[in-house]
């Protein structure tokens, strides 16, 4: 008497191929250069789009487009509030480019396989 419970032979997941370790961001070098563009062309208020997409695809841990976000909202927010106009300041424009910098630079790194960061 058999067992209908037991499948009989080699179970198929024994031989199924293995999967990517994890999804990939870009599928063309055109489309890594669009999104690591994106920071650049919005003047840093696009910053945090490409790691929202990213978390959402599984690419990255949401803590991280959380935190870009989270970044984004404090620097647009200080400085519309905190920043009186009639003096001059280079303090925010610095903080803006860096932004924009850190920002396309993170983007064309989110496929390496070398930075495990968040992943």
């Amino acid at each position: 008497m058999t067992n209908p419970y037991q499948p009989t032979g080699q179970s198929p997941f024994v031989n199924a191929p293995l999967t990517g370790h994890r999804p990939r961001m870009f599928d063309s070098t055109l489309a890594k250069v669009i999104w690591t563009l994106v920071p650049v062309v919005t003047v840093g208020l696009g910053a945090a789009i490409p790691f929202v997409v990213a978390a959402v695809k599984g690419v990255v841990k949401p803590w991280i487009a959380i935190a870009y976000v989270a970044i984004e909202v404090t620097l647009f927010g200080i400085s519309t509030v905190a920043v009186d106009p009639d003096r001059e300041s280079p303090f925010l424009g610095f903080l803006l480019v860096l932004l924009m910098a850190t920002s396309a630079t993170h983007t064309s790194l989110l496929d390496n396989d070398r930075v495990t960061v968040g992943k």
